[in-house]
């Protein structure tokens, strides 16, 4: 028996089956449109906060990449004007305020990103990148107000969850923050009446943003019968872990997307710890694997979940940093903790040859390695146990480690507990 879709598009279709349609504006008349393939050009915002973005952004990252999939152009914005300010979105406090160097050092980090997950080029269906700070850096704040100030109210502004929020937390959101949302408004307006974008999307933490946008769209745009143009706004669900945490944080930090701030093996180490009450979603979200197969992989139970969750690493991997790269870090994974060796892609600290000649405490090793945070942790770490040299427990946390720990391959071995390890290698 044949499956009937939902939707008439592809696109819609899609996004629905894998979980990451939230809310639209008008999501009968987007579908109708997306039918006709090439019609949609959508973008979705990225500030330039860090030099890296994490997977919490991997959803709207996704959206385009099914998008494009689907026959339609995506654009990705680059905030390099709005970082100058900060989403307020989420926030308890204000952003640090970066300098412009800093934002498009960041900029031009987070650019490579994304030609791992979409095409680029000339094409009617490839994607492009544009910065707002294009339009936004030579904005004449008196004609601003003038042409768009009316387009916007107050009252409507402070029911939006992003300042809402902050109001009902009594924490304050200064007036360069409350900025934001028109700004942002502005880039759709930009990219609508530039590009000919009429969709954008983002996370469901941008909602009320992106309802200004579609809004002051339709206030101030006619097509030439003298009807109102149309715009329209998606978003994806709000992502956290079974666990309530929210995607992309860890304790230990943010999973980041770029390999100079996250090694490949420690990416896939995250997939692959996947807890088991995650994994289907896990599936249909950040792979492209076919629905059917996610089916089969998501009956699985006892120790077979665990390869289900390596299929999950490997192809998430495989789409952030290449399929070479993906299968050294099940590789490696498969070393470390099935084989008991040193797999090639566990992380490196370098230690000079002079420091091993007389021996390091090992409790100072494990801090100075980045295995755990302080000293103390470090004790606290051997005393329970969890401390490994070699995959040998450590008994005694002020013993030392030297030379004569070094493996035939002239490193040695540090695990903090089950999941973290390092290489120690002399220069």
């Amino acid at each position: 028996m044949i499956k009937m879709k939902a939707y008439k598009s592809e696109f819609i279709n899609r996004i629905s089956e894998r979980s990451l349609l939230n809310q639209c504006t008008d999501l009968l008349s987007l579908d109708k449109l997306a039918a006709k393939p090439g019609e949609i050009i959508a973008y979705i915002g990225f500030d330039c906060t860090a030099k890296s973005l994490h997977v919490g952004s991997l959803l709207s990252i996704m959206l385009l990449r099914h998008l494009q999939q689907s026959g339609h152009k995506p654009i990705i914005l680059l905030g390099n004007g709005t970082s100058k300010i900060g989403d307020p979105s989420g926030k308890d406090e204000s952003r640090q305020l970066l300098s412009e160097s800093d934002i498009n050092q960041n900029m031009n980090s987070i650019k490579n990103i994304f030609k791992n997950y979409l095409q680029f080029g000339p094409g009617p269906t490839d994607a492009s990148i544009v910065t707002n700070a294009d339009w936004l850096n030579d904005l004449n704040y008196i004609k601003f107000l003038r042409d768009f100030g009316t387009c916007f109210t107050i009252n409507r502004m402070l029911t939006f969850d992003s300042v809402k929020s902050r109001l009902d937390r009594e924490q304050p959101l200064s007036f360069l923050e409350f900025n934001y949302m028109v700004l942002q408004a502005y880039d759709f307006y930009r990219l609508y009446n530039d590009k000919g974008c009429v969709l954008q999307m983002g996370g469901s933490d941008q909602w009320g943003n992106i309802i200004n946008g579609v809004e002051l769209i339709r206030r101030t745009q006619y097509s030439l019968s003298g009807e109102k143009s149309n715009a329209w706004g998606l978003t994806t669900p709000l992502l956290t872990s079974s666990s309530g945490r929210k995607m992309g944080k860890t304790v230990k930090g943010a999973i980041w997307l770029n390999r100079d701030m996250l090694s490949p093996y420690d990416y896939w180490q995250f997939w692959r710890n996947t807890a088991d009450s995650d994994l289907s979603r896990y599936l249909k979200l950040f792979t492209e694997l076919p629905l059917d197969e996610i089916s089969r992989l998501e009956k699985l139970s006892g120790a077979e979940i665990n390869d289900a969750k390596k299929i999950l690493a490997d192809e998430t991997t495989k789409l952030c940093h290449g399929e070479k790269t993906a299968l050294g870090a099940r590789h490696t994974s498969e070393q470390t903790f099935e084989q008991k060796q040193a797999g090639e892609q566990l992380r490196v600290f370098n230690v000079p040859r002079s420091d091993l000649e007389t021996g390091i405490l090992v409790f100072q090793l494990f801090h100075n390695s980045g295995l755990v945070e302080s000293n103390s942790e470090a004790r606290r770490l051997i005393k329970g146990g969890g401390g490994r040299v070699n995959d040998d427990p450590v008994d005694n946390e002020t013993s030392r480690v030297s030379i004569t720990d070094l493996n035939a391959n002239g490193t040695i071995k540090l695990s903090a507990g089950k999941k973290r390890h390092v290489l120690i290698r002399v220069v």
